[in-house]
């Protein structure tokens, strides 16, 4: 595996960013979810754009190495009377032989947080675009949007199941308006769920809070969707999405932004999960706000902080502002998967059909990702399968345990869906 290319920042850090952040860039190609290597990318802050402050080189697998950036102090992303940005903003620039090059403006880093940069390239034969520019806006709780125009948390159904789901399942896709349901020149992009929740959240909270209230806020955030899921509340106006990017009608998305490492995680323990009162069978609609220039009657993202600062677990800061009737509920099935977890860890020991699957789930994503090592396909979990799984997780930033826990299954099982195109979207 060649080695990866540092240059070292020559400017000095400065004095009113006297912390730091870490990112680590992930480049793959938009065809076939193929890892670029030898990718350069160039980072610069996004106020002096002309002055790089690392240049990296990606590896086998698509990645550069975790660098650490300058980045305003911790404190100001835990005081919502702050009036200094939270978070410094950087420019990353992209290029590889065989690929339009993509420009990403205002990716995001906090104090003592590790950030996620995903870029997807585009092959030259596939485009005609001279280079993909994404822009990352001010963050909610920084920035000044559009308040969320009240709505009922239960919505009234016709419950057939001619229209609307007969049960709650985790959707492999959700189709994104990027921008207010009535402008119909917003496009509409296809995102895997996971990555929708992750996205959604990295926009709507600080990942420096206590963990319990991200895990509240990404339990509200994945009812929310799943009630627009299950009520195909778009599809039912005549729209041909399921969910819209404005603050004002749903909740934020940027379309290539980057997430952080602990939401990134968190979602993939508990991305089947979504809140439920008794006797009633569609996900809770569950409104939020920031709590401090817009109040509402669900639950406050700064209150929830507070709350997670004083202790409370997720289940409490969820019924802090939802009542001691809410619940946590999980899926029936996950869409757009071979097979649904078996319900309990593979390691090794572990023997059977399961184990086989998954090292032919290995043995697949392995021909995209070579540092991977390839494993005999027999269904027995040894130290050459737990370690194929330590490099896979490695990769895709799951704790490196070599064991096949309920995020490591569903991971593997999403990469292998996306390297084998066994259920792409139509367009």
């Amino acid at each position: 595996m060649p080695e990866n290319n540092i240059t070292a920042a020559q400017e000095p850090v400065p004095a009113d960013m006297p912390a730091s952040g870490s990112i680590q860039v992930s480049v793959v190609s938009s065809v076939g979810m193929i890892p670029v290597e030898n990718a350069t990318v160039t980072i610069s802050f996004t106020g002096d754009p002309e002055s790089p402050l690392q240049v990296l080189t990606t590896d086998n697998s698509g990645q550069t190495p975790t660098v650490q950036l300058p980045a305003p102090p911790l404190e100001l992303s835990l005081d919502p009377e702050a009036t200094q940005q939270p978070y410094s903003e950087y420019n990353i620039y992209v290029t590889a032989e065989g690929y339009e090059p993509v420009y990403v403006s205002g990716s995001e880093i906090f104090a003592d947080e590790f950030s996620l940069q995903p870029i997807r390239m585009n092959p030259l034969a596939t485009t005609e675009e001279e280079e993909k520019r994404v822009f990352i806006p001010v963050h909610t709780l920084f920035g000044d949007y559009p308040p969320k125009i009240p709505e009922d948390e239960i919505k009234p159904m016709d419950e057939t199941g001619e229209i609307v789901l007969s049960r709650v399942v985790i959707p492999e896709y959700i189709i994104v308006h990027d921008g207010v349901p009535s402008d119909p020149s917003a496009p509409n992009y296809w995102v895997r769920y996971r990555d929708y929740i992750k996205n959604v959240a990295s926009c709507e909270i600080y990942s420096t809070w206590p963990e319990s209230a991200i895990y509240a806020n990404i339990l509200v955030i994945q009812s929310f969707t799943l009630n627009r899921v299950y009520t195909e509340w778009y599809r039912n106006q005549g729209y041909n999405f399921t969910i819209t990017s404005s603050t004002a009608y749903d909740q934020k998305w940027v379309y290539g932004r980057n997430i952080f490492q602990n939401i990134d995680y968190l979602v993939d323990t508990i991305f089947a999960n979504y809140l439920s009162r008794p006797g009633v069978r569609q996900p809770i609609f569950t409104s939020y706000c920031d709590g401090q220039r817009v109040t509402c009657a669900g639950l406050s993202q700064w209150g929830s902080k507070y709350l997670g600062d004083q202790g409370y677990s997720a289940i409490d800061i969820i019924r802090y502002y939802y009542g001691n009737d809410m619940y946590i509920n999980s899926a029936v099935s996950v869409s757009g998967v071979p097979s649904s977890w078996p319900g309990y860890d593979l390691a090794i020991g572990s023997s059977g059909e399961k184990v086989r699957q998954l090292q032919n789930q290995l043995n697949r994503i392995a021909r995209n990702y070579p540092a991977i090592p390839t494993v005999t396909a027999d269904g027995i979990y040894g130290p050459a399968t737990a370690n194929a799984v330590r490099t896979f997780q490695r990769i895709f930033n799951l704790p490196a345990t070599g064991v096949t826990d309920y995020p490591t299954w569903y991971e593997i099982s999403e990469i292998y869906v996306g390297v084998s195109r066994i259920s792409e979207p139509g367009t």
